[in-house]
């Protein structure tokens, strides 16, 4: 009776918690103040490191001087002929020094590293390196890149080239009533997450190293790191410090980094640490491509689409970093949320004498989303037709294809377009929007997105991704190399685990990833941790339940057969036998800890050919819908947003406030790309390199957000949820023109819509439509 009265109290301990806001593990200790982020973490004897940087965009070395009035035994000094293995970063290629030694080829590249016992002598031994760089001409722009007059890359600049076709592009041109052509163009942006990069490299005994750092991929830095130090994997240990927030900019550039931290402490022969501070993170960091997208469309005169031709061009920067996949990424999601019967699109990413340019929430989407949007509204002030007619008549729906050969499983382009519409009162606004008189005017402006979940096509079987389920005395302990940086991954993977094993919330417990301890369950990115992780953690519990019923069935001597299994308690034709966890001690008391690896799976039915660029793209479409108002100072340009009526489709809300917080946080993002966040270019280098002169949305700036979740199950993805934290990012931008549009009469045609923008459409005599 005893054993029968503890297994019924277990079974009541479970709750269903898929769906459920259920609090962020690691939410206590971010308020309390109690999480260590890199530099709060404690480390005895650690010196602090510094790089010595370029300041020409384009030059070859001649000599790097060391002062010698500075006792340079007291430091530790590095340059490129120091390098214990190949001179490289493996990344996508390996064309990135990890020190500049004979070239230059951007503003603030790493020349040399310096690691010293206090901050005021490393920068003394700073500024006691002189080095002097023979300039050479630059290539600084897109049009110069490709012009080749100018050769800085391969034997034409293009760091990579997709083009994907459907149908007779030419001839459908010519059943077109109107051919409507434009060019679109986006900036940089910065990450700006609230934690600057950092890392602390400490020497092992036996030659290897292991690195604590603010990183979304530790086995991207393990695998970089091996190459770039020449030590086998297993005398290197990647682990992950509390990190506030990556976007995509601790993806790449963290490798770099921590090969940096890594050699200098190396030859220090002691921990070495390196933290950037706000201006060297902006000057020397990732950001989000430029981009010069041309857009061809034939028309028919009710605003059917006929065909398409598209060129897009991204600004890569010196280096290759993930320029690939972001513009591999673009060029997918190039025709936006359109069925478009016959397509060209050309994107090639090109290399240009600027910091390299990496990922960024949505990477390559939102630039080509803008540019699609903005065709759109081109298409209805061309022909005198409303943004939502031209949008009706040419919206995905199930069954239709993209260009690259995927057709579509759901009706969520339209379901999520429709119902913004109708929340918004998209309609009534519009009209009484447009009888505003005097200088401050509104708008309303809209925009349609899209994100394919995951890596792109084969990219997931070649990740291979696993993860380990390691059951602890009361707990189980979860084991990813999954990143939380403030997305609330922690949280949504420990509710999936525990969904799947019927076990309390709080009995799972997510381990902070360490490359010893979790296996490669793949980076944090492409909105893959919640759709694709999750499932393979899904699939570890329920090898770990199978290994489980298997010991029952022998244990109690009954048939598998007659063993079901439900909220923590085995059954045999209903009558309970043992619980969870009483069986996994039995287990670990007979042979050891229990422990199973999860392991990916690909849907048999998705196939995709990675040269001809067609085929299964990704494994489910997330969909949203923005309707911006804003209101535009006409005398002073000053835009505001007001109210933001924002729709998703998420498949499955695992955490639902969770979920809203990315909406949210991706919206407003997209704002400041829209219309707030300027980078500055002079001669190479990046002119606003601090918040005082980098401008993001405040909560001044904020408008009322309304975000509805739509769901619509996916069922390749953890419950059937859908990627996520990539796509309201991509809504911004053109929502913002297409609002101030509406407001002014000018049509912008690239981001962000500054007043020095508007200001010069107005002089050119774009002027408000009655």
């Amino acid at each position: 009776m005893a054993e029968k009265l503890k297994v019924t109290l277990r079974e009541k301990e479970f709750r269903e918690v898929i769906g459920k806001p259920v609090v962020r593990v690691d939410a206590w200790d971010k308020v309390m103040g109690k999480a260590e982020y890199i530099d709060d973490c404690p480390i005895p004897g650690c010196w602090y490191g510094g790089t010595v940087r370029s300041d020409v965009p384009h030059g070859r070395i001649v000599g790097i001087r060391q002062d010698p009035s500075f006792d340079w035994s007291k430091v530790v000094f590095v340059t490129a002929k120091d390098l214990p293995g190949p001179n490289e970063v493996a990344m996508v290629r390996r064309d990135m020094p990890v020190l500049a030694e004979d070239i230059v080829n951007y503003v603030s590249e790493p020349i040399a590293l310096v690691a010293a016992p206090t901050k005021a002598l490393l920068r003394a031994a700073l500024k006691a390196v002189k080095v002097e760089i023979e300039p050479i001409e630059p290539v600084l722009t897109i049009e110069e890149a490709l012009s080749g007059e100018k050769i800085i890359w391969g034997e034409d600049n293009v760091l990579a080239k997709f083009e994907v076709k459907r149908g007779e592009v030419d001839e459908a041109f010519k059943e077109a009533d109107i051919i409507i052509e434009e060019t679109y163009r986006t900036g940089h942006q910065e990450q700006l997450y609230l934690e600057p990069q950092g890392m602390v490299a400490l020497p092992r005994d036996d030659g290897g190293v292991e690195v604590i750092g603010s990183l979304q991929c530790p086995y991207y830095i393990h695998g970089a790191m091996t190459h770039a130090l020449n030590l086998p994997p297993d005398k290197i240990v990647i682990k992950q410090a509390v990190t506030g927030g990556g976007f995509g900019g601790k993806e790449d550039f963290p490798s770099l980094l921590a090969i940096h931290a890594a050699v200098l402490a190396l030859k220090a022969k002691r921990p070495v640490k390196i933290i950037y501070d706000r201006a060297e993170d902006m000057v020397s960091t990732t950001k989000r491509h430029p981009s010069r997208i041309r857009h061809r469309t034939g028309v028919k005169k009710d605003g059917t689409i006929v065909a398409q031709d598209v060129d897009l061009v991204l600004d890569g920067g010196a280096y290759t970093t993930l320029s690939i996949v972001v513009l591999q990424r673009s060029l997918l999601h190039a025709t936006g949320c359109y069925n478009i019967p016959s397509a060209r699109i050309l994107a090639r990413a090109v290399a240009t004498n600027t910091p390299p340019n990496g990922a960024f929430r949505g990477f390559g989407a939102p630039q080509s989303i803008f540019a699609m949007e903005r065709q759109m509204d081109k298409i209805a002030r061309t022909l005198g037709l409303s943004p939502v007619e031209v949008r009706r008549k040419n919206l995905l729906k199930n069954g239709d294809a993209f260009p690259f050969g995927q057709r579509v499983e759901d009706d969520g382009a339209r379901l999520v377009f429709e119902r913004a519409l109708a929340i918004s009162e998209y309609e009534r606004k519009r009209s009484e929007y447009s009888k505003d008189q005097g200088p401050k005017k509104r708008g309303i402006g809209l925009s349609l997105f899209l994100h394919g979940g995951g890596f792109t096509g084969a990219g997931e079987q070649k990740i291979n991704g696993k993860i380990k389920l390691f059951v602890a005395k009361e707990s189980v302990e979860l084991h990813v190399s999954n990143v939380e940086m403030g997305q609330g991954a922690a949280t949504v993977l420990t509710q999936i685990a525990a969904q799947g094993l019927q076990i309390p919330f709080e009995k799972v417990k997510y381990c902070q990833p360490d490359t010893s301890k979790a296996p490669d369950s793949g980076p944090t990115v492409a909105s893959r941790t919640t759709m694709i992780v999750g499932k393979i953690v899904l699939r570890g519990t329920e090898k770990l339940i199978l290994q489980l019923k298997e010991y029952v069935s022998r244990h109690f001597d009954v048939s598998l057969g007659d063993i079901t299994y439900a909220k923590g308690t085995f059954f045999e034709n209903g009558t309970p036998l043992a619980d969870f966890f009483e069986i996994a001690r039995r287990i670990e008391e007979e042979r050891g800890p229990l422990e199973v690896i999860g392991d990916y799976v690909h849907p048999p039915e998705l196939n995709w050919d990675d040269k001809k660029c067609q085929g299964d793209a990704y494994q489910g479409y997330a969909w949203g819908a923005s309707v911006l108002e804003v209101e535009v100072d006409t005398d002073t340009w000053e835009v505001r947003p007001l109210r933001d009526t924002v729709v998703v489709d998420v498949g499955t809300a695992i955490n639902p406030l969770l979920a809203l917080g990315q909406v949210e946080g991706g919206s407003l993002q997209g704002l400041g790309y829209g219309y707030l966040e300027v980078i500055e270019m002079e001669g190479g280098r990046y002119r606003n390199n601090r918040l005082a002169s980098y401008s993001i949305p405040t909560s001044v700036d904020c408008p009322d957000f309304f975000v509805e979740l739509m769901e619509i199950p996916c069922s390749r993805g953890a419950f059937g949820a859908k990627g996520l934290g990539e796509m309201p990012l991509s809504g911004g931008g053109p929502a913002v023109a297409s609002a101030i549009e509406h407001a002014t009469g000018l049509f912008p045609t690239r981001l962000p819509v500054t007043g020095e923008i508007l200001t010069s459409l107005e002089q050119e005599g774009d002027e408000r439509r009655s």
